[in-house]
């Protein structure tokens, strides 16, 4: 199993960059970053400097989308820093989300996510594709590398994810849901004629390393409960979508969202997000990671053996460095 970091990119960006190398060093592969504009600064600026900063690692967004930049500006950005860095990028994608709503627009629809997922590979790795009409071509593109990586919860977007991307993200740590949501992406890997282990899956949760005690795992529990408040915020676009009561979306995923009153994203992805009071201990225990090493590493087997090839580990809490090396230490030379 490979390893990933994911990280806002709040400033100082410094301190971003510093928290990837202490990444790299533990262990770790990958080294992901949100991209939503608005609300942090700008991740392909700070994944340069991460890049020029370490050896390793494979750095990309998780997730951008196809509306905040054109499509050709998405893989020519990729494209310039796989040119100075040596082919270490990585292009997750998704509808979008609080990049999206914070500046007004609606998510993109999945045929548009599709078209941009082919789009940018193609210009990335320096083949012509049509952008709106007109075809295009970076000529200056040579043997580029891009992998696409898609986010998905519901049927038609796991169904788009089986048929087009190169990856898989899931975010949610719960081994019952994994197992239904890459089932789903890998019977429509196989009805598009695809050899399913071709797509890479990885799972996204927070991580909160701590002694197994009542009041360390409350305060882990608290510091990680946005995350069930974020996938809450998606969840409810499958529940006004299908219903609450479908059978298209397990009610594994949805029934906890019924006391979900609203959401304000000057919180998102953040500890004490005031919107999450709704979420039950128990959502955050089985979307997250929570307690001693031992405990993460049972969790990260059953996922291994669900066929999860990353876990990528969320580091919005108030221990990120402490985690990063415990898994260093403890968990990630068990598993890697």
């Amino acid at each position: 199993m490979d390893f990933g970091l994911v990280a806002q990119t709040d400033p100082p960006g410094a301190e971003t960059v510093a928290l990837m190398r202490r990444a790299e060093r533990n262990g770790f592969r990958y080294g992901w970053t949100f991209d939503s504009p608005v609300l942090w600064q700008e991740p392909y600026v700070i994944h340069s400097r991460i890049l020029a900063e370490t050896e390793r690692l494979v750095v990309g967004p998780m997730v951008t989308n196809p509306g905040t930049r054109s499509w050709e500006v998405t893989a020519s950005t990729f494209a310039t820093l796989n040119e100075m860095y040596g082919n270490r990028t990585v292009c997750g994608i998704g509808r979008g989300d609080s990049a999206m709503r914070v500046a007004g627009r609606p998510p993109a629809t999945l045929a548009r996510l599709g078209e941009a997922m082919r789009t940018i590979r193609e210009l990335a790795e320096g083949r012509e594709a049509v952008v709106d009409g007109t075809p295009v071509r970076l000529p200056w593109v040579r043997d580029g590398q891009l992998p696409v990586w898609m986010a998905a919860y519901g049927p038609k977007a796991l169904a788009l994810a089986g048929r087009e991307a190169d990856g898989f993200i899931l975010q949610l740590a719960d081994p019952l849901l994994t197992a239904w949501m890459v089932g789903a992406v890998r019977e429509a890997a196989v009805q598009a004629g695809r050899d399913p282990a071709e797509v890479t899956i990885c799972v996204a949760a927070p991580a909160y390393v701590c002694e197994d005690t009542p009041e360390a795992l409350a305060h882990a529990r608290e510091q990680c409960r946005w995350f069930g408040g974020m996938v809450g915020n998606h969840v409810a676009d499958l529940v006004a979508r299908y219903g609450e009561h479908s059978d298209a979306v397990p009610a594994a995923l949805t029934s906890y969202i019924k006391e979900r009153a609203g959401y304000d994203y000057a919180h998102h992805g953040r500890a004490g997000n005031p919107d999450t009071a709704f979420v039950p201990d128990d959502i955050v225990d089985r979307f997250c990671l929570l307690g001693p090493p031992q405990a993460h590493a049972t969790r990260l087997r059953e996922l291994a053996e669900l066929g999860v090839d990353q876990f990528a580990l969320y580091a919005m809490h108030d221990a990120k460095s402490d985690v990063v090396d415990a898994y260093g230490s403890a968990i990630i030379p068990e598993l890697a």
